[in-house]
């Protein structure tokens, strides 16, 4: 322990910010923090493919042309359409 505080202490400034963040990500990434982040992430992107979607429902686009770009399927698109009328 003395010998890897010694070690970390002697090293320059950059040494020291890169063993700090991989030490916080270790710490994170065991704690799960990483995996909920990712996941928050994930949920974002769909909710903005649903925005996306709302947005070409209401200027009478397509459902195939709203597929295309938004990745959703047509059954899904069909959903949201029911739930905004």
């Amino acid at each position: 322990m003395a010998a890897q505080t010694l070690l970390t202490i002697s090293r320059d400034e950059v040494e020291r910010a890169q063993l700090l963040s991989e030490y916080k990500f270790a710490v994170d990434y065991q704690s799960g923090m990483v995996n909920a982040k990712r996941e928050g992430l994930e949920e974002g992107r769909t909710e903005e493919k649903y925005t996306v979607a709302r947005n070409m429902l209401a200027d009478n686009m397509s459902v195939e042309l709203i597929a295309k770009f938004t990745g959703l399927s047509a059954d899904e698109i069909s959903e949201l359409s029911k739930s905004t009328e």
